[in-house]
């Protein structure tokens, strides 16, 4: 992974071999880029880190670069999305799994009255969802009957 410097500031990221070719392509590269003739381009390495892990629904992540300890080093921003976006995300979440339970209810379910009324409780608590403390960023989504 690399970053493309455009007056001493981070102009591209991330940046590929291939986009380097692209952009140069009256340049014959060799098969394998040292770090001078990289930079000669001004283009350099970057240090990777690992993505932190978020919802979908209600935070985005984007990425870029900052000079650390000398060293390009990818970092990594956690922002929530807007609170209408993310609401509508988290119900549609919960409409689809309602949906793909909707089996659980019907007159011929091959359920036992038990398993039935356990079904009946866990798409209750999906229908209230919007209605729990802390919708949509901090929703407690209930375990599904059956498992553990």
């Amino acid at each position: 992974m690399f970053v493309k410097l455009t007056n001493g500031k981070p102009s591209n990221f991330p940046y590929t071999l291939g986009d380097l070719r692209r952009d140069n392509p009256g340049t014959s590269f060799p098969k394998t880029f040292s770090a001078a003739l990289l930079e000669s381009f001004n283009v350099y390495s970057v240090k990777e880190s690992t993505a932190p892990v978020i919802d979908s629904k209600t935070h985005r992540v984007t990425q870029w670069v900052e000079l650390i300890n000398g060293e390009w080093t990818q970092v990594w921003q956690v922002q929530p999305l807007p609170e209408q976006r993310a609401a509508d995300n988290v119900r549609a979440e919960r409409n689809s799994r309602l949906a793909d339970c909707d089996w659980t209810q019907f007159v011929d379910s091959p359920l036992d009255t038990d398993a039935k009324l356990a079904w009946q409780a866990y798409r209750e608590i999906l229908r209230v969802l919007p209605q729990q403390a802390g919708f949509p960023w901090d929703v407690q989504w209930p375990l599904t009957p059956g498992a553990n």
